[in-house]
């Protein structure tokens, strides 16, 4: 059978040791802070983004993935035996690593080579990599692989609560006076994933209510459906994603493996210490 090798990004917020079981790449995404670039899963994660953060009250850049880090990646796949690659990229929406990705593809014009779109962003991505790595193991073709991750991307439902709105002020995407009125009348808003970018859906007064909130949310998407896949994302707040995933396991018939997952510091700088969120795949 056909050995294909599954190439993301770390915007897919798998965990690096499911993306080890799974055979699965990782082509870090680049923090910059006042001259200094730190590659996510090596040498940041986001509590120590957040740390710098708070500490220079001024938010870092982020940067996708050269071309050339995705052509290193597509080299060293072939020299270790595979005959394609698959790989599934952050939406485009939100970041330039699908272009990187396939600009990367022209160095090798002879190479079989994918790059998808996920038009997802953090464990939906991830999840998608996740089913074509599983559909590549079981001698799937590379067709086959591309339509299994594709379809599953479509099944993807995301929903996230804010903690404050002080780091959207300190990106200008909002008012440092809106900001500061929403923290002090305790409003939450929930983020939703919609055609690949993240927005805003709602805003709650108190977390308590708003995770509620998004819990209704997730059930009106899910419309009846069962959970084929769920992870806990958070940033910076692990002991918020323990909580919400009790309070999904009591409220929905969970799959037996939960993955938690950071957010990851190349989505995390644009949402905020203290989000907490849900990604699920439904079934069919």
């Amino acid at each position: 059978m056909p050995k294909i090798a599954i190439i993301t990004d770390t915007d897919s917020s798998l965990p690096p040791a499911i993306a080890e079981r799974f055979g699965i790449q990782q082509v870090p995404i680049t923090v910059h802070f006042d001259g200094e670039s730190y590659t996510t899963s090596v040498d940041i994660d986001d509590r120590l983004l957040f740390e710098k953060v708070d500490r220079q009250n001024k938010l870092p850049t982020t940067s996708a993935p050269s071309p050339g880090a995705f052509a290193n990646a597509y080299r060293a796949a072939f020299e270790s035996g595979a005959e394609s690659v698959v790989c599934i990229c952050v939406s485009s929406e939100v970041s330039s690593t699908y272009s990187a990705a396939m600009t990367a593809c022209e160095e090798f014009p002879k190479w079989d080579i994918t790059v998808i779109d996920s038009l997802n962003l953090s464990m939906g991505q991830g999840f998608m990599a996740l089913a074509a790595a599983e559909a590549a193991s079981q001698g799937a073709s590379r067709e086959e692989v591309v339509a299994r991750a594709t379809e599953v991307g479509k099944r993807m439902h995301l929903y996230a609560v804010l903690s404050t709105l002080k780091y959207l002020a300190l990106s200008g995407r909002v008012g440092k006076f809106v900001a500061g009125m929403a923290d002090t009348f305790d409003i939450k808003p929930i983020l939703t994933v919609r055609e690949g970018k993240l927005d805003l859906l709602e805003k709650v007064r108190t977390r308590k209510k708003a995770v509620d909130r998004m819990l209704d949310l997730l059930e009106g998407s899910l419309d009846g459906k069962g959970i084929e896949r769920l992870a806990v994302i958070h940033i910076n707040h692990p002991e918020g994603a323990r909580e919400l995933q009790g309070q999904l396991c009591a409220r929905f018939d969970c799959p037996n493996e939960v993955i938690t997952a950071e957010f990851t510091p190349g989505l995390s700088v644009h949402a905020g210490s203290g989000v907490v969120g849900v990604v699920v795949q439904a079934s069919r």
